[in-house]
């Protein structure tokens, strides 16, 4: 549960979406943004739990090299893609939703935004491949959920504080490196299975 907390917050840390979060907590209400917010999340670990469910039905040997490769793809994309490039997408993202007045409007456009910008990112991707890994859906689904809101909790109520202590760049970066880890570690698992 906390290697899956780790690894989910990390890639998530310096996602377009947790800048969405950033954006839209700064212009409405950090509770109702953060709680549209933190449902959404709660969707995508859901389907994620399911899909990783249905890799398990997999023969072990090609779920590992899934995994192995779901990894290395969520590594090259922390490491390789510019966190301007991220930024912009979050940024639109969170333009694109009109100013919402009231509580329940300023929860449905933060749940409308991550719903749609989460379908199929690398957390959704990394917590399915978890799943397929460790057969262990539910200590799986509690480690990823409780990273996903954690870090929207973070965007919505502090996380133009956050980027001015720690830049994107070295989140990214840093969260690159944990996954190029697991990616090896993967590959080891596959070459020796």
């Amino acid at each position: 549960m906390l290697t899956v907390f780790a690894v989910i917050a990390v890639a998530e840390l310096p996602d377009k979406t947790m800048i969405a979060t950033l954006l839209m907590g700064s212009r409405g209400s950090p509770l109702w943004v953060w709680i549209g917010a933190a449902s959404a999340f709660l969707v995508h670990v859901c389907l994620a739990v399911v899909a990783g469910q249905l890799l398990t039905r997999l023969p072990h040997r090609a779920v590992e090299i899934v995994v192995a490769v779901m990894f290395l793809g969520g590594a090259a994309w922390l490491l390789f893609i510019p966190e301007r490039q991220e930024a912009e997408r979050g940024e639109e993202e969170a333009a694109e939703e009109r100013p919402a007045r009231g509580a329940a409007r300023v929860a449905m456009a933060a749940f409308g935004v991550i719903l749609i910008g989460e379908l199929g990112d690398l957390t959704q991707l990394l917590t399915a491949g978890f799943v397929a890994r460790t057969h262990q859906p539910w200590s799986v689904a509690v480690g990823a959920g409780a990273a996903l809101l954690s870090v929207s909790a973070l965007a919505a109520y502090s996380g133009r504080a956050l980027l001015k202590v720690l830049p994107l760049a070295a989140i990214r970066k840093a969260g690159g490196v944990v996954m190029l880890g697991f990616a090896s570690y993967s590959i080891v698992l596959v070459a020796t299975g």
